[in-house]
């Protein structure tokens, strides 16, 4: 779970949309199916998300490490090993079990706060700290989000949502994927893969993928 800096993040975004979304961004409601019935604006300028960035860039670097024994106190490849036999292991098999088995595997992982892992208020980790240190939701969402990527989804089938959760009144954030056109919930919180319009009490801010970012507003 996210603090307040999500009611502080959903204000900013809405007060700045004017400046934020370009004169080109685009209305795309009905473009990705059923995410909590609420109506979005594209714009491709991720720039104004660092964190969202920084956990790509350190990603793309982790790609780079040496191998070394797994006994080493600096990370390296062979502390990615386990994940890398798990995605192959997945290839050849239908999409939907692939999300459900990716979405099973991270959450094992246990739930850890930022400022008790980081000592900072957010912080947005790549898949190898996740399986170093464990995270919190964002966490969870970036690793799934960077698996299937690994696995040959798209971009355009899924986003990373940041959102309000109305039950527990905390932000929040999940993965949803674009399977067949229907909305699919991979979320920490939940146990298994959900459809999208069986959730109910969740209210979305933003979401991200890797090209383009959505303002979210309700229908």
């Amino acid at each position: 779970m996210m603090n307040s800096r999500i009611a502080l993040l959903a204000v900013t975004l809405l007060m700045s949309a004017g400046a934020a979304l370009p004169a080109g961004a685009k209305t795309t409601a009905g473009a990705f199916p059923g995410i909590f019935n609420t109506r979005t604006t594209q714009s491709s300028n991720i720039a104004m998300f660092p964190k969202w960035n920084g956990a790509l860039s350190r990603y793309f670097s982790e790609r780079q490490l040496a191998d070394a024994p797994c006994t080493s106190s600096l990370f390296n490849q062979c502390h990615l090993k386990e994940w890398k036999e798990f995605l192959t292991s997945l290839k050849g098999r239908s999409k939907l079990s692939q999300v459900r088995a990716v979405n099973a595997y991270m959450n094992r992982q246990r739930y850890f706060t930022d400022p008790r892992n980081y000592g900072v208020k957010d912080y947005w980790a790549t898949p190898g700290q996740f399986f170093k240190r464990n995270g919190d939701c964002e966490d969870y969402a970036i690793a799934k989000f960077i698996s299937l990527r690994a696995l040959g989804f798209s971009n355009s089938e899924m986003r990373i949502v940041v959102l309000q959760d109305m039950n527990l009144r905390v932000g929040h954030a999940i993965l949803v994927v674009n399977l067949d056109g229907q909305a699919l919930v991979l979320d920490n919180q939940v146990q298994g893969v959900v459809r999208a319009e069986t959730i109910r009490h969740y209210r979305p801010i933003y979401s991200i993928n890797e090209r383009s970012w959505w303002l979210h507003r309700r229908g």
